[in-house]
């Protein structure tokens, strides 16, 4: 069947929470049914890339895992071949004389074309907000090479931010001002990568929707009762406006405690034909 070259591509992001779980559960399944063109991985929790029980079908795959073994590591799955792909990014001097970011596979970036796609788990403030102060200098360096790339092409970010950024991002806000992913804290230095230009797509094309949610616990049936945070993001560079569209969540979608979230991008940004 001809390509259609006028189609945008799908652009998925999932953290899996165990990549070898989801593979035995739904992964198949979530292929067939949605088809990504570009699909982002976050918490695979092992060592990477798969081979024989867990082949992948995407011919151009690049899998950055943690050096503590079954712990975080990310993932970008293509059909369209990137021009280049790092892994991290520079430690400020903040960071570094704090001894560094510690080896958690946490940040993968595939350069296309006319594009960067950034894929990251960003990382837990843990109960009682004991990492919190780790986790601000993590993000203070991720957007300050967020904003170089953006400095050369448009960039779409994705992943578990561990985040949920506003009171309608989670269900119950009130009692959760001190919790991991809505202290003050995170949710200032969350406004304040938006606020060096890049959008919340969901939230562009959806401001006031409430119970739209990417995480539950999985105490409590939370998720069959929708209690839930939004914690999973598409986010784009100022320059990617018009670029993007149809911003979607995926809660169907079952296999771990995230769900996909989804974008769709005008295929002239990656420059290159789907194999």
């Amino acid at each position: 069947m001809p390509e259609d070259t006028a189609r945008p591509l799908k652009l998925f992001s999932w953290n899996v929470n165990g990549f070898r779980s989801v593979a035995a559960k739904t992964f198949d399944s979530f292929l067939g049914e949605h088809s990504p063109d570009i699909l982002c991985l976050q918490e695979i929790k092992m060592n990477m890339p798969p081979c024989g029980d867990l082949a992948v079908p995407y011919p151009h795959q690049f899998w950055h895992s943690a050096e503590r073994p079954g712990y975080s590591g990310t993932a970008i799955l293509s059909r369209v071949k990137p021009l280049a792909v790092t892994t991290d990014f520079a430690t400020g001097a903040e960071a570094a004389a704090a001894g560094g970011h510690p080896k958690e596979g946490r940040v993968i970036t595939a350069e296309f074309a006319g594009c960067y796609v950034v894929c990251t788990y960003s990382p837990n403030s843990k109960d009682g907000l004991a990492r919190l102060d780790y986790r601000l200098r993590w993000e203070r360096d991720f957007q300050d090479a967020l904003v170089v790339l953006a400095e050369k092409k448009p960039v779409f970010v994705c992943g578990d931010l561990n985040v949920a950024h506003t009171e309608i991002d989670l269900e119950n806000p009130e009692r959760n001002h001190k919790s991991a992913g809505f202290s003050d804290e995170e949710r200032a230095s969350f406004s304040a990568l938006l606020a060096r230009g890049f959008a919340d797509t969901f939230r562009e094309k959806n401001p006031a929707a409430r119970q739209r949610y990417t995480w539950w616990s999985y105490r409590s049936r939370a998720r069959e009762r929708n209690v839930g945070w939004r914690i999973d993001y598409w986010l784009a560079s100022l320059a990617a406006a018009g670029k993007w569209d149809a911003p979607a969540i995926h809660p169907d979608t079952g296999g771990s405690d995230h769900c996909p979230v989804s974008i769709e991008v005008v295929r002239d940004l990656f420059g290159s034909s789907l194999l």
